[in-house]
């Protein structure tokens, strides 16, 4: 009964933060925003058409009235259509949104096993060859840029120049194999870059729990080391790193990576949001920031529950 409480005031507390952000994304894309009356009419559109149209499109309205009408929209998930192609904007999230949690999810997953794993062996060998090691790979990964790690995945697996074992770019699911195929350099590229930000902030706070005295008892009572770094460093250190991964949660399953799908063709949900960034397609960029607003305040509540669970010690205020 407490956690429900706490969990509908998170919710409450969430509101202005929902309210402050929509109006933004209203004032900057919707209010000046272009005016697609032309667009949709041409050059050569009589008066009365004219006020027609911007009567459908609300136009005409005060800046209070069109905002309602924005809020109405975001609360029903009804975004309207797209205006580069008419369709369904619902029907294009619900297509692209399993495409980009199948595409970056397991690059999520495996990037942040991978970092938790490395992270903690260069803890317990603070100073040591093995913590210099998981250094240079991680000041190597922070150093390149994600557009270029891309490229050269493309360029040395992908294309007739190189090992030419994966497709370029394209989108099958058909099969277990043309699955893993098409997503293995997304996830390796993705994987490459991500190790090297969560490398080094996972190890700064693990280290930090290995300095303390409950580690040292630890060992002096004989606690093997794996069991003394995965059962209290590792568990001590998890709400910042659940922190971090939580966070991470809403480019999952809304804005997906934009460079990933883009460059490898891949029709997700960053596919569909620089395709509306190149065509000024509003609509879809309006209902991308406003699904985002709302996950990003679903994920603040989330996070405060996940640290209770975690960490008995919260206290639920």
């Amino acid at each position: 009964m407490e956690l429900a409480r706490y969990i509908l005031k998170k919710l409450v507390y969430g509101i202005p933060l929902f309210l402050g952000v929509t109006s933004i994304s209203f004032l900057l894309m919707v209010y000046f925003g272009s005016d697609v009356t032309y667009a949709l009419l041409g050059k050569n559109a009589t008066q009365s058409d004219l006020d027609n149209i911007r009567h459908q499109l609300g136009y005409n309205l005060s800046v209070f009235q069109r905002y309602i009408y924005y809020l109405g929209e975001v609360l029903r998930c009804d975004f309207g259509h797209s205006s580069l192609n008419q369709e369904k904007i619902s029907d294009i999230f619900a297509r692209a949104i399993p495409i980009s949690i199948a595409v970056n999810l397991p690059g999520f997953v495996i990037g942040n096993a991978l970092a938790i794993l490395l992270s903690l062996l260069a803890a317990y060998h603070r100073g040591q060859w093995q913590d210099k090691i998981v250094m240079v790979a991680s000041s190597i990964g922070m150093s390149m840029s994600f557009l270029i790690v891309i490229i050269g995945c493309q360029v040395v697996l992908c294309s007739s120049r190189g090992l030419n074992l994966f497709p370029v770019q394209g989108w099958e699911m058909g099969t277990v194999s043309s699955y893993l195929s098409h997503i293995f350099v997304p996830t390796l590229a993705t994987i490459f870059v991500s190790l090297g930000y969560n490398m080094r902030f996972f190890r700064a706070i693990m280290v930090e729990e290995t300095k303390k005295s409950y580690v040292r008892s630890a060992f002096s009572f004989g606690w093997p080391p794996h069991r003394v770094m995965f059962k209290a460093v590792l568990r001590n250190s998890l709400v910042p790193i659940l922190t971090r991964l939580i966070f991470s949660i809403p480019f999952i399953f809304v804005e997906g990576s934009l460079l990933i799908e883009s460059f490898f063709g891949i029709p997700g949900m960053g596919g569909v949001t620089y395709n509306a960034i190149v065509s000024g397609d509003l609509p879809i960029l309006k209902a991308v920031v406003s699904i985002g607003t709302v996950l990003y305040v679903v994920i603040l509540v989330l996070a405060d529950v996940v640290y209770k669970i975690v960490d008995p010690r919260v206290t639920l205020t």
